[in-house]
């Protein structure tokens, strides 16, 4: 493998999309090799996917994460166009990109995101599609928990790092405290009051409650009924969006669908359990290259 492969430090890619918005990202690994996307989840950066994008680019894979737009450092839609179907196009139009469609993963909203442009296309957007913690419905009251987290102090920001650390450890209340409070600059940014806020656009909270509320639970059962790619269905074991109930409907309406309950994960299985999280999916593709 070449040193590029090897390394973390990831090139940063940046596309255009509707509106002339930025989408920024980081690629690991060699554009020679095929390619896998990642899209976060609504609220997140493209730093959720921990090592992840690292260690499949170690894989031979072309790893690209990307900040969806109003989130992290892409651009943000001055009328804060965050419809689901804006984001489904944006990845339909970075899909379009690559000279064959790449494997997509996608965690909540980029999952949901995906679910709709390959669902709703008559086209292979992507080679094959991996959903984190995300199906084609969700528990509202696991999702409220979410919105509310967000819409905390999404007005007043905070006042350092520390701070803002308490919040995030006190909604992840099941991980282990972090002592080191430097990765949460990437996730959050400073502005000219002095105050820390969130890394995304305060005009996605609306289409956010939407989605709440289950406003398009046909449209996403319908998107994922159509899916005709190799599709894994990976939930967090203590996921209070994706329950059991709902991965099991999941699997009837995609019989071809793989599923993986990752132990000790919750709606957060990349931050939760990376180690088990990335070896899910290198198992996965590693399946389909071996049937290909």
């Amino acid at each position: 493998m070449s040193d590029s492969i090897n390394s973390p430090l990831p090139q940063k890619i940046t596309y255009v999309v509707k509106d002339q918005l930025n989408i920024v990202g980081d690629a690991y690994g060699s554009p020679d090799n095929p390619t896998i996307l990642f899209a976060h989840g609504g609220g997140q950066t493209r730093y959720a996917w921990g090592n992840t994008a690292l260690a499949l680019a170690q894989q031979g894979w072309y790893s690209i994460a990307i900040d969806a737009r109003g989130h992290g450092d892409s651009g943000w839609h001055p009328q804060g166009d965050y419809r689901i179907e804006t984001f489904a196009e944006d990845l339909r139009n970075i899909a379009a990109t690559f000279n064959q469609p790449p494997v997509l993963v996608g965690a909540s909203l980029g999952g949901l995101s995906g679910l709709i442009a390959q669902g709703e296309s008559h086209l292979s957007v992507f080679s094959s599609i991996i959903l984190v913690d995300v199906a084609h419905r969700h528990e509202k009251k696991g999702a409220k928990r979410i919105i509310s987290f967000m819409c905390e102090h999404m007005e007043e920001g905070f006042a350092n790092l520390e701070e803002a650390g308490e919040a995030i450890a006190a909604f992840l209340s099941h991980r282990s405290r972090p002592t080191d409070l430097s990765s949460l600059e990437k996730n959050l940014r400073l502005d000219s009051d002095g105050r820390y806020y969130w890394h995304w656009d305060p005009q996605f909270i609306p289409h956010a409650n939407d989605v709440r509320r289950n406003k398009d639970f046909k449209r996403f059962t319908n998107a994922a009924r159509s899916l005709r790619i190799p599709t894994l269905l990976v939930r967090g074991q203590m996921s209070d969006v994706v329950s059991k109930d709902i991965a099991k409907e999941f699997l009837e309406l995609v019989s071809h669908a793989k599923f993986i309950d990752v132990q000790g994960a919750g709606h957060m299985i990349a931050g939760d359990r990376n180690d088990l999280f990335s070896d899910s999916i290198i198992d996965f593709l590693r399946s389909l290259r071996e049937n290909s």
